[in-house]
């Protein structure tokens, strides 16, 4: 059985493009997410992918890069896949892991990826600290008045009303608490 993965970075973008390339394919279940590959943490579908295949299954992703950024990651994925007997396919980048040229080029774009987000994150920081040296950067616009909260939690109010009262998450409301504890 083929089953496809297919993965975009935020909500903005649009995994159509990959999962017409998979279908084509011959992918018969997909697992589509989105969310950063930089890391593994939190993509439940990439999981939930691997614990569907079985033995003899084939993972196919459109690119490298949709399965994971970090070289680590992805010889992670593939061992793990390799362990179940699952052979991985890359369509865009003919990489096909059951074969010795296959493993080969897995590996060479694999490092490629990395030194490219190693590349792009490198960038962005030189941008921002041109930016900050010329007045133009001022971070995030703080959108939470934390005194209005503190005041709330100070006349009694629980974290989940405050919450709620100030349309932030409950973690909002926790980690101005938090800053209240650290600075006292």
């Amino acid at each position: 059985m083929k089953i496809g993965y297919a993965r975009v970075s935020s909500t903005g973008q649009n995994e159509a493009a990959q999962v017409d390339i998979l279908t084509r394919n011959g992918a018969n279940d997909l697992f589509i997410e989105k969310m950063s590959g930089a890391t593994r943490e939190g993509r439940e579908k990439l999981a939930e992918a691997i614990r569907f295949a079985r033995k003899g299954d084939v993972l196919m992703v459109t690119r490298l890069d949709r399965l994971a950024r970090s070289v680590i990651d992805l010889h992670a994925i593939s061992r793990e896949l390799d362990a179940k007997g699952v052979d991985l396919i890359v369509t865009e980048q003919s990489i096909d892991t059951t074969t010795p040229t296959g493993r080969l080029m897995f590996n060479m774009l694999a490092a490629i990826a990395e030194f490219e987000t190693d590349l792009r994150k490198g960038r962005q920081l030189e941008g921002i600290a041109k930016a900050k040296e010329e007045g133009r950067y001022k971070g995030r616009p703080v959108t939470v008045d934390a005194g209005a909260i503190r005041a709330a939690l100070a006349a009694g109010d629980k974290p989940m009303a405050v919450a709620k009262r100030f349309n932030v998450a409950r973690s909002t409301v926790y980690r101005v608490m938090s800053d209240v504890v650290v600075k006292a």
